[in-house]
């Protein structure tokens, strides 16, 4: 795993999105890019960055398939809190992304079981997520795979916790119209992608990252399970680093000057 700390979030996400368009620049009609996406507000200032890409005629989706982390259960697609209108508002209406290669998980299926085990198959199918750009939130989950999920859990349907259904709140009128449970991808599922890229930024993350990177590894913090994937990178500002050891913040602030200077 590795650590890159940046001064600001918008420092961080420039540099999320300059990694993620270096691959998608590498996708072709033969072998497309396989992405894994998240929503929420931590990847916003990725995605306008992509867009203005595109915009700029730099970049293209058109060979890129996309499957997102996860989708409320209950809302429909058309719900203005849904993470399929989500998605369309803040990025795939901004790309060139045929609308076939776009995988999201349904919120509204009448079978939640066995579409949760269609979506895990459809990206085996795919032959795997190449890249999977996530976030964190402040409990340290990553996707919906709340404090205790299993670190080799799939695709599945989950109960969300108070905690986070109450900071989802700020993008519903109460607390009391937060859907109680959501489909996610597991943290198994995550793990499985040949690289993963999780952005990290504000106060309020530091004291989840600091356990999540210096602590142990735990089903209680599940993105802790990035400690033993081999192409890990966690991008962050100062602000989420805040709580992490000197010594280890310089550790991995020479590992990036190194890795630059190559």
């Amino acid at each position: 795993m590795r650590l890159v700390i940046k001064k600001n979030e918008a420092e961080a996400s420039a540099w999320a999105a300059a990694r993620i368009a270096r691959s998608v620049k590498t996708a072709s009609k033969e072998k497309p890019l396989k992405l894994g996406l998240p929503t929420g507000s931590s990847p916003l200032l990725i995605y306008r960055a992509l867009a203005a890409e595109h915009k700029a005629g730099k970049l293209s989706f058109a060979n890129v398939i996309t499957f997102n982390m996860d989708e409320y259960a209950g809302l429909s697609r058309e719900h203005p809190q849904s993470y399929h209108r989500f998605m369309h508002d803040n990025f795939f209406s901004h790309i060139d992304i045929p609308a076939a290669n776009v995988h999201i998980l349904n919120g509204t299926a009448k079978d939640a079981l066995a579409e949760c085990a269609a979506y895990e198959a459809a990206i085996q199918a795919a032959g795997g997520i190449d890249l999977f750009l996530g976030g964190m939130g402040e409990d340290g989950h990553i996707a919906f795979n709340e404090p205790g999920s299993s670190l080799q859990s799939r695709t599945r349907v989950v109960t969300l916790t108070q905690d986070t259904r109450e900071v989802n709140a700020r993008f519903f009128n109460s607390i009391d119209e937060v859907p109680t449970k959501a489909l996610t991808v597991g943290v198994g599922t995550v793990m499985d992608a040949r690289e993963v890229l999780i952005i990290v930024t504000g106060r309020r993350k530091a004291r989840a990252l600091a356990a999540c990177v210096e602590g142990p590894l735990t089903h209680i913090w599940t993105l802790s399970c990035l400690q033993t994937h081999p192409e890990a990178v966690i991008v962050c500002d100062e602000h989420a680093a805040a709580e992490i050891k000197y010594g280890t913040v310089n550790y991995f602030k020479e590992m990036d000057e190194e890795t630059s200077a190559s």
